[in-house]
């Protein structure tokens, strides 16, 4: 098996975590990582998740499906001020792993985190980032490249982040962008990784509840059909991203302001409803015009061929980049 100080640490038996990705991030797919010996995240902060009653709730759901390890994604909430220490106390005190990104690294968040006896870590785009993180408390960090799916802070490739890292800090260094095959996970990991962190696959895991119609889009998409850029940034400005070019086209031919689609993904049950170049997660539940809404996808999407459970995903994955790095040893 493929052991390193990440699995140490968190208590997994293999070395990837699932991404965040909002009401995708949902605690059946996490459960189900979190059995095939992964690290699954819920996305707790923001649609999904919200007060505290709810993120305990969300967790509580998740341990009754599962004995393995799993954890809490808080994303972007330098702008979600409400019930942030309560919030974060509330996971800390259900999840093994309480996760910030896109925001600053703060120690009193980590306090939080480890007064609750939780493990924190922070994703994170550069190097100075990084020290950053790990001088605020973070207990390992996610070194995010420019290939990663939906929202980006990295700005150059995964394996040049990676080694700037690498060099800058001495806690446990996960890579992510662009990770969606054995080959790939076994690159980060001879690269010195102490794992992979994993999105633009899991979407293909039904657990993931993906709309059918992006799924598709997803299947037969390659690498070079996804773009960074910041088009759906109406309701999130200034905050780059990587979604296939698809959607932009078909966004493109919407009128200004107009409602793309009606959905139910949220915390409370209720519907939201979309507009042109908003940033969103594409939920089977929604209804509407599919192909206009932010398809997020990293540059690993060429590994997305199928539907596969997330225990196939990671079977996969894991086998494939012993079974390389066996080779190259």
């Amino acid at each position: 098996m493929l052991k390193t100080r990440f699995t140490e640490l968190v208590g997994c038996s293999v070395p990837i975590q699932q991404a965040g990705m909002s009401s995708l991030a949902n605690p059946r797919l996490a459960a189900a990582v979190a059995n095939a010996g992964g690290l699954g995240m819920i996305s707790v902060y923001g649609d999904y998740g919200g007060p505290p009653e709810n993120i305990a709730k969300m967790l509580d759901s998740t341990r009754e499906r599962t004995s393995g390890v799993f954890g809490a994604n808080f994303l972007n909430i330098s702008v979600r001020q409400t019930l942030i220490p309560e919030s974060i106390r509330a996971a800390a005190e259900h999840a093994r792993v309480v996760e910030f990104f896109w925001c600053d690294p703060d120690a009193k968040l980590i306090e939080i985190v480890h007064s609750a006896g939780a493990l924190a870590c922070w994703q994170v785009g550069s190097r100075d980032e990084a020290v950053a993180a790990v001088d605020a408390g973070s207990d390992f960090i996610i070194a995010q490249g420019i290939e990663a799916g939906g929202h980006v802070r990295g700005t150059i490739g995964v394996l040049a982040l990676l080694d700037q890292v690498l060099n800058a800090v001495n806690v446990p260094v996960l890579a992510g962008g662009g990770i969606g095959g054995g080959r790939a996970l076994a690159a980060v990991l001879a690269a010195g990784a102490d794992g992979a962190r994993v999105g633009t696959r899991f979407l293909a895991a039904p657990e993931a509840e993906t709309h059918p119609d992006y799924l598709k889009a997803l299947i037969n998409a390659e690498a070079q059909d996804t773009v960074y850029t910041e088009a759906y940034s109406t309701n999130w400005p200034n905050a780059p991203h990587r979604v296939l070019q698809s959607s932009i086209d078909a966004a493109l031919k919407l009128e200004e302001g107009e409602i793309v689609a009606t959905k139910c993904d949220s915390w409370n049950g209720e519907p939201s409803h979309p507009r042109r170049f908003d940033a969103c997660v594409i939920h089977n539940s929604a209804v509407g015009n599919i192909s206009a809404l932010p398809h997020w996808a990293g540059e690993s999407v060429s590994g997305v061929k199928k539907v596969q459970t997330a225990a196939e995903i990671i079977d996969e994955l894991a086998g494939d980049a012993e079974a390389l790095l066996r080779r190259w040893g």
